[in-house]
């Protein structure tokens, strides 16, 4: 699947909903399989399916679909590749969840009923059909990155509050036609399959999610505006997946954009405009050792490997 023949690090991004009843067994393959491949990022797994976010040499990327194909179970994903200067990932984690993206409602099944794929290059013309609504199935501050011209915000802080905004807003009898879509995939799939247990009757998602979009329609034919926030050290991609230019605040986790980092609130590695205010001296303290260490390591072309310090609002299930 690769080909690129450079010494750039493959980033890989994939989901399949499946009914899996034998997580630990999959974890302790994963972790050797990796780690002999020198890959690192997140899977997640849960009875529902699998989920991850890995990187590593276009050659052992390969060898990891290879293997993944090779398991029915897991066979069957859609894969989206990218290709970054250096990792975005410093370690290897398989994690277990009891859901791949936290909805909090039961009887979802996505891996037996969703919503129709729209492929990326069909996309344009179904958003563009007035009887069609388009909705934003991502949260608040991944819409403040970038979105479809024209589409709802729900404006949510996380996925949980989805179903809520679902009840409020959506009527299966008014609406009938709703085009969703999220990152890469995994949140408009479950969400389309929400909204058809309640009875909705034609429900779309953008097949790959923003991600294959992204990647897939001419720029000059798009109708994304910004850029696409993604889970891990990058912040945001543009079109060709090319690394955008907003960063992570350190502090809250929340996406910094070029205006943001020019404020007198913003300080590298401590806060942004959005936490200034709310630091205490400890916090700030913290911080700044922690910006210096990593200044050091670059120094010393060496990786920074302390703690991690967690998102607050703006951690999420990736897609």
């Amino acid at each position: 699947m690769s080909k690129q023949s450079d010494n750039r690090v493959a980033v890989l991004s994939f989901y399949k909903f499946v009914d899996l009843d034998d997580t630990s067994e999959i974890k302790d393959s994963l972790l050797l399989f990796c780690g002999k491949t020198g890959i690192n990022g997140t899977f997640i797994l849960a009875s529902e399916g699998i989920n991850a976010t890995v990187a590593g040499p276009p050659e052992g990327i390969d060898r990891l679909i290879a293997y993944l194909e090779s398991d029915p179970r897991l066979s069957g994903a859609q894969y989206k590749l990218s290709y970054n200067e250096r990792s975005p990932f410093h370690r290897l984690k398989v994690k277990f969840k009891k859901e791949l993206v936290p909805m909090g409602v039961s009887g979802v099944k996505p891996q037996r009923l969703s919503g129709e794929r729209v492929p990326p290059e069909r996309w344009n013309e179904l958003i563009g059909r007035p009887d069609v609504l388009v909705v934003d199935t991502r949260n608040d501050y991944e819409n403040r990155v970038g979105t479809f011209r024209g589409a709802v915000n729900p404006e949510t802080d996380h996925f949980r509050e989805f179903p809520e905004y679902v009840r409020q807003n959506l009527d299966p009898g008014e609406h009938k036609e709703v085009a969703m879509f999220c990152t890469g995939g995994i949140r408009c799939e479950k969400a389309t399959s929400y909204l058809l247990e309640r009875g909705f009757e034609r429900v779309y998602q953008l097949e790959g999610g923003v991600i294959s979009y992204l990647e897939r329609v001419p720029r000059e034919q798009s109708l994304w505006e910004g850029e696409c926030f993604v889970f891990d050290d990058r912040t945001s991609v543009g079109h060709d997946l090319a690394k955008g230019t907003w960063s992570t605040c350190r502090n809250c986790r929340a996406p910094v954009s070029p205006e943001d980092r020019q404020s007198e609130e913003f300080r590298e590695g401590v806060s942004c405009p959005r936490c200034h205010g709310e630091l205490t001296p400890e916090r700030i303290s913290s911080l700044e050792e922690r910006q210096k260490q990593m200044r050091l390591a670059r120094e010393r072309n060496q990786k920074h490997l302390g703690a991690v310090i967690r998102r607050g609002s703006a951690k999420q299930a990736r897609g």
